[in-house]
């Protein structure tokens, strides 16, 4: 899927409360990093953030589908459609996004000390 420049420009003036928040294309779409981590994914015209214990339950109450990015092959990443009433909203954005960098961050460090 294609990411629309204009919808990717906007998602990052929005994360710009966060900090400086970057674009890199990747397979399609694009991926969200702050400071070297990766915390979100855009897809098409859809938003995900990475999911993981303390932020999950967000999404499941909103029943936020996963991301798949195979869909001859079903099987999710770590990743959740973010809502767009989140998207509409700047500081539940920002608290969003920052769960979700610390989660990518909490995921980088347990891969590293399973090494």
């Amino acid at each position: 899927m294609a990411v629309d420049a204009a919808f990717r420009d906007s998602l990052l003036n929005r994360l710009s409360l966060l900090g400086p928040v970057t674009a890199r294309a990747m397979f399609g779409g694009a991926g969200l990093y702050l400071e070297g981590t990766i915390f979100g994914l855009i897809a098409g015209n859809g938003l995900y953030f990475k999911v993981g214990d303390d932020n999950r339950s967000d999404y499941e109450a909103l029943g936020c589908e996963p991301f798949v990015p195979f869909p001859d092959k079903p099987y999710p990443m770590s990743y959740r459609r973010v809502p767009d009433r989140v998207i509409d909203a700047p500081e539940e954005l920002r608290r969003w996004a920052e769960k979700s960098v610390a989660e990518s961050r909490r995921a980088a460090s347990t891969r590293r000390k399973n090494r």
